[in-house]
């Protein structure tokens, strides 16, 4: 299915952005294999299966503060009481129980006595000759942090398809986790096709550019953590583009592709998949990102992003990215975004729903970048977001609108 002519496509024969994003993820699996790393060697893998508490955090019942822990039964109800100090407790050190009408220093993350159920905080107590006055008013278990308060034995604490982050990580090590099961990065193949492309560093000649877009999706491959199998700048022929996706599909898990797939005469990205494969999607209901396609070369799924590099990683970022995390094993959810108000108006409507790279204020305002036009990368540099104007939207001041931060939307 490749367009879409129903009530909402904004033109005919384009598919609305979420039935692309559904209908690819649909397709995507997980084309990753698994292997085992130490937990400090696994910031930022995709955990590859389930992870249970094996035992409570805290272990035992410890104290939350620094102070004195009582026994209430040992307390007057409605006076001050003064009890000797029986033992001290460090963190790290085994307790004896608490001896009858005493209390015990104590301190931050030591493990409670037998027998006591408070801690009074050292402020809140008087030391005088040689006893502790505590105050009248103690409650039961203040102060206390009760063991398994943090995860108790059997949580399930990280499900497979969870990128294990740096909280993750401490959370795991909380629990004795010296290892992991992950997924193997996933092999990116990339191709940028186009003669007009040359390498920074070279000088160009008349009616060349630089290929910054393989520079932009390496950058946004790698911090996925996923390997790259570059295979450079691709002629404006077919027989190089076929050769090229023939040895993406034999040296990758996947493969990217930028440019190549509109409808000028010099563009055989999309012949040269529908010889050597399939298209599945081509033409979004998306500005900008409209000629992105999807397909299949042999068993190997590609997408196929615009070559101006705005729309590029557009469409990247709403529609590639996301089965390409799933491929590489991480539970994927919907892109997070914000309700913000718009710090404009505009009388002009799209007949497709338009990505705004825009920047939103910490009063949730946000403000579009003034140059929208497609080959223009820099205006992310200088925004913080995407602002979505759905088709066929008139803009009014003060308007709530979609907002995806940039941040988040790249790094989910």
């Amino acid at each position: 299915m490749s367009g879409c002519d129903q009530p909402g496509c904004g033109q005919p024969g384009l598919m609305p952005l979420a039935q692309a994003r559904q209908q690819l993820l649909a397709q995507a699996e997980c084309r990753a294999a698994r292997e085992r790393c130490s937990l400090s060697a696994a910031t930022d893998r995709i955990l590859a299966s389930d992870i249970y508490a094996q035992v409570d955090v805290p272990p035992a019942d410890n104290s939350a503060m620094d102070g004195y822990a009582v026994r209430l039964s040992d307390l007057a109800p409605n006076a001050e009481t003064r009890l000797p100090v029986s033992q001290r407790i460090p963190a790290g050190a085994a307790p004896l129980p608490l001896a009858a009408a005493s209390v015990a220093r104590i301190f931050t993350g030591a493990e409670i006595p037998a027998g006591a159920d408070a801690v009074v905080m050292q402020e809140q107590v008087r030391v005088e000759g040689g006893q502790v006055v505590i105050p009248a008013d103690v409650r039961a278990q203040q102060n206390i942090r009760p063991r398994g308060q943090d995860l108790a034995v059997g949580t399930l604490v990280l499900a497979a398809g969870a990128r294990l982050t740096p909280v993750a990580l401490g959370v795991l090590a909380s629990i004795g986790v010296a290892e992991v099961e992950v997924y193997k990065p996933l092999r990116v193949a990339i191709l940028a096709t186009g003669d007009e492309l040359v390498e920074p560093g070279a000088p160009l000649a008349a009616g060349q550019i630089y290929n910054s877009n393989a520079y932009l999706i390496r950058g946004l491959l790698q911090s996925l953590g996923m390997q790259v199998v570059e295979l450079g700048v691709i002629a404006d022929t077919a027989q190089a583009t076929e050769s090229a996706l023939r040895q993406a599909a034999d040296t990758a898990d996947l493969i990217l592709t930028t440019g190549g797939v509109s409808v000028g005469e010099e563009d055989h990205v999309k012949a040269a998949i529908e010889k050597l494969g399939r298209i599945d999607l081509w033409k979004v209901n998306l500005k900008p990102g409209k000629p992105f396609a999807a397909g299949w070369v042999a068993e190997v799924p590609l997408y196929a992003l615009p070559g101006n590099p705005g729309s590029a990683l557009i469409t990247f970022a709403l529609l590639a990215q996301p089965c390409l995390l799933k491929a590489q094993g991480m539970t994927v959810s919907e892109p997070f975004s914000l309700p913000v108000r718009a710090a404009f108006s505009r009388a002009r409507v799209q007949s497709r729903d338009e990505y705004l790279r825009a920047s939103c204020s910490s009063d949730g305002y946000a403000t579009p970048w003034g140059n929208q036009s497609s080959g223009m990368l820099s205006s992310l540099l200088n925004t913080n977001g995407l602002l979505r104007v759905p088709a066929g939207t008139v803009v009014e001041q003060g308007q709530v609108l979609e907002f995806f931060p940039l941040a988040m939307l790249l790094r989910p």
